[in-house]
């Protein structure tokens, strides 16, 4: 007799959970479609726009924050190393180039949900368009690692997974086809003990 209220309610606690669950799953992984793929570095230059797609409307709805319009600017993370693999904090990454054309540009590392890392105080944990050291070309050098670097270094907590997040504000190619033609710059492993 109350075998099949039990059997229904059972099914629907399934159907919900696993509707719930998957939803969730889809927005911790992913900021959208459409990610725009420069090497080792993705952008998704229409996570802000009236033209978002619905997942990454929601991924926005549920962080909370702001994010740039199209014309303002542009943020690229980068997961991985110029060879495809995964970014890791025991080694020493250098990031090397020229950066893309824009006003302003910041660099920093961050965790999983993109919240920027927190290395011992007084440690560089960012760089920006007037803070980096520049080469006489105008390129720039910076070395990511956990263990004091020369030059221009950007710190990492030790043994906390990480991504860098470079954002391009108030650039001529983030509103733009453009896009597509920029020069990113090499992100490569120096060492790795």
């Amino acid at each position: 007799m109350l075998r099949l209220p039990f059997l229904v309610a059972l099914a629907l606690l399934t159907a919900f959970g696993l509707g719930i669950g998957s939803a969730v799953g889809m927005l911790d992984a992913s900021s959208g479609f459409g990610a725009i793929r420069l090497g080792p570095w993705a952008a998704f230059p229409d996570a802000q726009t009236a033209s978002a797609d619905p997942y990454a409307r929601a991924h926005r709805a549920r962080a909370g924050k702001l994010l740039y319009a199209a014309a303002e600017g542009l943020q690229f993370q980068a997961d991985n190393d110029d060879d495809g693999n995964r970014l890791s904090p025991r080694c020493t990454y250098a990031l090397d180039g020229m950066t893309p054309p824009a006003r302003f540009w910041t660099l920093y590392a961050a965790n999983k949900d993109m919240e920027p890392l927190t290395p011992p105080q007084y440690l560089p944990r960012a760089f920006n368009a007037w803070n980096v050291l520049r080469r006489a070309d105008g390129s720039i050098r910076v070395l990511i690692s956990a263990r004091a670097q020369p030059g221009n270094w950007l710190a990492l907590n030790e043994g906390q997974p990480f991504r860098l997040v470079l954002t391009l504000l108030d650039t001529p190619t983030a509103g733009s086809s453009e896009v597509l033609e920029i020069k990113m710059p090499k992100l490569e492993k120096v060492s790795c003990p």
